[in-house]
């Protein structure tokens, strides 16, 4: 079986011991977009992959309640700026996510009623070469609280909690085919329940690859993510669905069903 999984430090407690618990299994690491994308061809039988991936797939099960999600801030997502909120008339979307894009486009679409030029921002592009007004910032390369030259952000966990009362969900188990529910959706849970166990020990092994101290990386899986289904995690999903399809980004009756029901 061949299971893809997301590049970022928010996916190890994900990830901890797949191997150990499923040794039969490929692990595939790459961005999020890119692991979508290779769902769709057929290249990967399982990927954990932005929603918004999800809701454009014509049929789309999440087969695990394993995911990556936020109750308020999360840090590693955000919108930075040069100018005051209502001014800003420019903005770079980082291309790892398309999750992260739409949110930060309905949230100053209908919150801030803003309407941008948006521009594409490259993953490997630094910062210091992005001129627009605004710049969405992902992952790993968001994980810092000062950004010079920046002189305001927002962090779009808290920014979707403040706005509609519900928990943000960023990445889901999906697979095309349902069978790997009954196949997979067990052994994924479990992976995630030792990564929690096992936070201090993940912490301690990446702190230094992403150039985080102990007690930040253990607070950011710790603290700001969230790694569980339950029902307002689906409700807020369920939220950014319809306001998706309301915008016309994905198609309303493309299916997308958790545990056999569907989400829309």
């Amino acid at each position: 079986m061949r299971i893809g999984a997301v590049s970022y430090l928010n996916t190890k407690p994900l990830i901890h011991r797949l191997e150990e618990r499923l040794p039969e299994a490929r692990l595939v690491l790459d961005l999020p977009s890119r692991l979508a994308d290779r769902l769709a061809q057929g290249d990967l039988d399982v990927a954990l992959i932005p929603v918004f991936e999800a809701f454009r797939g014509p049929r789309s099960h999440v087969i695990s309640d394993a995911s990556i999600a936020c109750r308020g801030p999360v840090w590693s997502v955000k919108l930075l700026s040069r100018v005051p909120l209502e001014s800003i008339r420019s903005v770079s979307l980082d291309e790892g996510s398309r999750t992260s894009a739409a949110l930060v486009r309905l949230w100053l679409r209908r919150q801030v009623s803003v309407e941008p030029v948006w521009h594409r921002w490259s993953i490997d592009a630094p910062l210091a070469e992005v001129d627009t007004d605004a710049v969405l910032i992902i992952g790993d390369r968001a994980m810092q609280d000062d950004f010079p030259g920046w002189s305001q952000q927002w962090d779009l966990g808290e920014v979707w909690r403040q706005w509609t009362g519900l928990p943000f969900v960023f990445a889901c188990w999906v697979a095309r085919d349902p069978k790997w529910e009954a196949l997979l959706g067990p052994a994924l849970e479990w992976v995630r329940d030792q990564g929690l166990l096992d936070l201090e020990s993940i912490a301690q092994r990446e702190a230094p690859h992403y150039g985080l101290t102990f007690e930040r990386c253990l607070a950011y899986l710790r603290d700001d993510l969230y790694f569980h289904l339950h029902e307002s995690q689906l409700e807020g999903l369920r939220l950014f669905r319809r306001m998706s399809v309301e915008e016309g980004w994905i198609p309303e009756g493309n299916e997308l069903t958790c545990h056999g029901c569907e989400l829309a």
